[in-house]
């Protein structure tokens, strides 16, 4: 069973890398070091806060593509296996948008989750976007990790779903025929809050399958938001001023935790 599965309404906390080789805003003067060093100060002060599971994300990377770019991946793989040693807590992974590419990393890793977007058809910035949930978990499969929960994020950032469903249907559909062991509720983008109305319709529909919201905690709606999800993704509320590209400020974070452990 997933590490993250057996923890009550856990907080996970993003590690985002600053842009990897092959992206357009790569910084090749500070090159990996520079990559590598930002995530393990991240990763320092997200675990003295107390989160309670962490995952890496390839925010920086764009302008966001729907298929993996080979030195990403093997960047992102490699920038991973250094900074293990330092990580207390279950792991994830997250290949933006790519699905099989995640599993694939989180196979090369040993992590203990993915997240991605499955299932569904969207028009998107990065053009029609219309992931394969088979082929993810097929080579999860592959891969013998049958141990890896996916988090399926079922309302895409940066993106309209063409499935005029309701949020709700879509949801069960999601874990029905894709499998999803986690159901992911997000905003319109990152760092924007999830629709409380939205999250209570999809718990409503899948009262046994844990369903997290995926963006835009804050520390004034995070309780109100874990009455109706089972756990929170949080990335641009631990940075400092709440900026998405900014690191981690370690007050802000323990803030937030001790309330929630408070409140838990």
């Amino acid at each position: 069973m997933s590490a993250l599965l057996a923890l009550r309404k856990p907080i996970v906390a993003m590690v985002h890398f600053l842009p990897l080789p092959g992206s357009s805003p790569y910084d090749s003067a500070g090159g990996m070091a520079r990559i590598v060093e930002g995530a393990a100060r991240d990763i320092e002060a997200l675990q003295a806060a107390g989160v309670d599971a962490l995952m890496f994300g390839n925010e920086g990377d764009r302008p966001y593509r729907t298929k993996a770019a080979g030195a990403g991946l093997a960047a992102m793989a490699a920038a991973i296996g250094e900074l293990k040693a330092l990580v207390k807590v279950p792991f994830g992974v997250n290949y933006l948008w790519d699905p099989l590419a995640t599993v694939q990393l989180a196979a090369a890793t040993g992590a203990d989750f993915a997240r991605e977007i499955f299932s569904g058809v969207y028009a998107s910035d990065m053009g029609l976007w219309t992931p394969d949930a088979a082929s993810a978990l097929e080579e999860r499969a592959r891969l013998g990790r049958a141990d890896l929960a996916l988090l399926s994020n079922i309302n895409a950032e940066f993106a309209a779903p063409l499935d005029t469903r309701p949020i709700e249907t879509r949801a069960r559909s999601a874990a029905f025929s894709s499998l999803a062991d986690v159901v992911c509720v997000s905003g319109g983008m990152t760092g924007e809050g999830v629709e409380i109305s939205d999250l209570a319709k999809v718990k409503r529909a899948l009262p046994g399958t844990p369903v997290f919201a995926n963006t835009g905690v804050r520390l004034d709606t995070v309780q109100e938001i874990l009455k109706h999800a089972d756990g929170c993704v949080v990335g641009t509320h631990f940075k400092r001023g709440g900026d998405t590209w900014a690191p981690v400020d370690a007050d802000r974070a323990k803030r937030f935790m001790d309330f929630v452990r408070a409140w838990r």
